[in-house]
């Protein structure tokens, strides 16, 4: 197959974005050929086929990643919530944990065929999801796998641990994750981490338990990490210790762990963080939504990885990398420092990916066929020299026109090229009944 007359923006040396005018080829899953081409080219229309998709000068970039998702949350629109929302405390309280305690097996893989379509049509071919489903955990990781395989996109996934529910069902929550690294060990589409809530609703037990899985099976934590005061307030009340301190206590931190959030550390914080090599993810509108602050991106050091993430409030996380950009110059940083911290993310992204999926594409020849084609045509001239002009001022504004993973077509000249009209008729039913029985939750 061949996408004709596009722009193709190849990233080299993990360090750089490097637009490249011409025609791409792939076969088998893998990119065959890049061939390059006058620009002019892009004004002359090529007959379309199953086997061509003209994107007519429009720009490919690799696709995007959703580094901190709640799946989840996808059916939790117009909610009567019942109870104060004042504060975050609150609003996990009267929300979150009543729409996570009456989630069942059928609500669980409706909110998961949303937020694949979502996710499709934002260009996201790759998605760490955090899941949590308290009074129905066994095998609700295998049915959110399997929604993300059948949708061919790939998947990181976790089952969040907490102590709020009790022992009972926290211990449920451990063997459910440990179940899901056991089957999925060796796969090579979907994933798995330690998935845990966050300090204040963790015991030292399961914090111990957790880290034995981390150990057993290689892989890291992916825990909600000071999103609020009220986590650092709690842990110090309640195990005289910081959030990071008992991380760092039952040697929870490690290169393959995702901390989302981040907003309340301290300088003995970031270097704990910056030792360990753990990465933090960002959910800026998230944290707008919440009001629970947000952190001062300036004082992050050049060697703790940063990502983007939504917290389960979208499905475009190229909307999070605008607003980490937007928000880095409203806290002072000039334009220079600004394009610089993008870059850190751009690709620091790359090289977190890459630890769970190492064949994630550059857009190198032989490389695997995952790309986005922006709707987005540059209006004046594009290289290397002005890549990140265009990227945040022109492609991060743009709907995504076609999607391809792994050489197949998800979507193409905004369609979806599977029909999902049987599961939106499934999700609609599902959200009807979420609606009602969380309207009806009594404690």
């Amino acid at each position: 197959m061949k996408i004709k007359n596009a722009w193709i923006c190849q990233i080299e040396n993990n360090s750089r974005g490097v637009p490249v005018f011409g025609d791409m080829e792939f076969f088998e899953g893998r990119i065959s050929g890049i061939i390059p081409q006058e620009e002019s080219n892009s004004s002359k229309p090529v007959k379309s086929s199953k086997d061509i998709i003209d994107a007519g000068g429009r720009v490919v970039t690799i696709p995007s990643i959703n580094f901190h998702d709640h799946f989840y949350s996808r059916l939790a629109k117009g909610l009567s919530i019942k109870g104060s929302t004042d504060s975050f405390y609150q609003i996990l309280k009267n929300l979150w944990w009543k729409l996570d305690i009456v989630l069942d097996d059928d609500m669980i893989k409706a909110s998961a065929l949303m937020g694949v379509m979502e996710s499709i049509r934002n260009g996201v071919t790759y998605i760490f999801d955090h899941h949590s489903s308290p009074q129905c955990s066994k095998n609700s990781l295998t049915e959110i796998g399997n929604v993300l395989r059948d949708s061919g996109l790939r998947g990181v996934l976790c089952f969040e641990i907490t102590d709020r529910n009790g022992e009972k069902l926290a211990e449920e929550g451990l063997k459910e994750s440990e179940n899901f690294l056991k089957i999925f060990s060796d796969d090579p589409d979907i994933k798995s981490l330690v998935g845990l809530h966050a300090s204040f609703t963790l015991t030292d037990m399961s914090l111990k338990k957790a880290a034995a899985l981390l150990h057993k099976y290689n892989t890291g934590i992916h825990i909600h990490l000071c999103e609020d005061r009220v986590d650092c307030e709690i842990s110090h009340e309640s195990f005289k210790k910081s959030p990071v301190e008992r991380l760092e206590h039952f040697n929870l931190l490690n290169s393959k762990s995702i901390l989302a959030h981040g907003i309340h550390l301290n300088r003995d914080d970031y270097k704990k963080i910056s030792k360990s090599d753990s990465a933090i993810a960002f959910n800026p509108d998230s944290n707008l939504n919440n009001a629970v602050g947000l952190p001062s991106y300036i004082n992050y050091t050049d060697n703790i990885p940063i990502l983007a993430g939504t917290d389960g409030m979208n499905s475009n996380p190229a909307r999070s990398l605008k607003q980490l950009f937007l928000l880095s110059r409203h806290q002072g940083m000039s334009f220079d420092e600004s394009f610089k911290w993008i870059n850190k993310i751009y690709f620091g992204q790359v090289g977190f990916v890459k630890k769970y999926f190492p064949d994630f594409t550059s857009l190198q020849v032989a490389d695997r066929a995952d790309f986005v084609i922006w709707d987005y045509v540059p209006p004046t001239p594009f290289s290397k020299d002005n890549f990140w002009g265009h990227y945040v001022y022109g492609i991060l504004d743009r709907p995504v026109h076609s999607v391809v993973q792994n050489g197949k077509v998800l979507m193409n000249d905004f369609n979806i090229i599977q029909d999902f009209s049987e599961q939106q008729k499934f999700i609609k039913e599902q959200g009807k009944i979420l609606f009602n029985k969380f309207l009806n939750f009594k404690n």
